[in-house]
């Protein structure tokens, strides 16, 4: 009998797409994604923002789930108004990613959260984002280079779930130009850049809930995946 790998759901977005002769509206998502759940063991499933009604299913089928990054969430669903600099909302990813994410932690799914991911989880935690990091911080490391992934050292807390995958430090791939504010309930700060930007949280009493703020899947470290598809392997 062949040996089952871990099915990770990863979710997409609905964007212009061209190919051949046609233009068309595609669910997307960039291709490190699957090729990091494909070398870190599991079997990547595409989750396009579809309606909800198969949500128990799509939680059930699953053994976890990346919330992948992307534009901005809707400040609206936070009670703010939008900055000059946040993109304009999808309305229908929002819609589609809260509620996953709220089926995926009362099923106690294991699951990481990318850049929007993660502010996407300490939103429907009823936390708040800081919607442009420059206005904050006073520099654009985060991301500083328009279309092309950066690195900044992050320090991590050795006590939390991330601190025992990667240490108390790493040099991670980034590009963010919002982060968490206040607090969503339950989260748990455990990594941040040197001008205090919160950059990885964890969801208290979550079997496998991290969030992180950079890009994981851009790098040569796998170890996060690796612990997603290990933890997603126990199911």
């Amino acid at each position: 009998m062949r040996e089952s790998r871990p099915l990770i759901g990863v979710t997409t977005y609905f964007e212009a797409a061209r190919w051949g002769v046609w233009v068309r509206e595609a669910a997307l998502l960039p291709a490190s994604y699957l090729r990091a759940v494909t070398r870190a063991g599991g079997v990547p499933v595409m989750l396009p923002p579809v309606g909800l009604d198969g949500l128990p299913s799509l939680v059930e089928g699953l053994d976890g789930i990346v919330f992948a990054g992307g534009v901005d969430v809707d400040p609206a669903l936070y009670g703010a108004e939008p900055h000059g600099e946040t993109s304009p909302a999808q309305p229908h990813r929002d819609r589609f990613e809260m509620a996953l994410l709220r089926a995926v932690i009362d099923a106690d799914l294991p699951f990481l959260a990318i850049c929007r991911g993660m502010q996407a989880l300490n939103v429907v935690r009823g936390g708040h984002l800081i919607q442009h990091l420059p206005d904050v911080v006073g520099h654009t490391r985060h991301a500083a280079t328009p279309g092309k992934m950066g690195t900044h050292p992050v320090q991590i807390s050795v006590s939390s779930a991330v601190g025992k995958i990667l240490g108390d430090a790493a040099v991670v791939p980034t590009y963010h130009h919002q982060a968490v504010k206040r607090l969503g309930t339950g989260l748990v700060p455990v990594a941040w850049t040197d001008d205090q930007v919160v950059e990885a949280v964890e969801l208290q009493g979550h079997r496998f809930g991290i969030g992180v703020q950079w890009h994981p899947e851009e790098g040569d470290d796998l170890r996060l995946f690796e612990a997603l598809v290990g933890a997603a392997g126990t199911r």
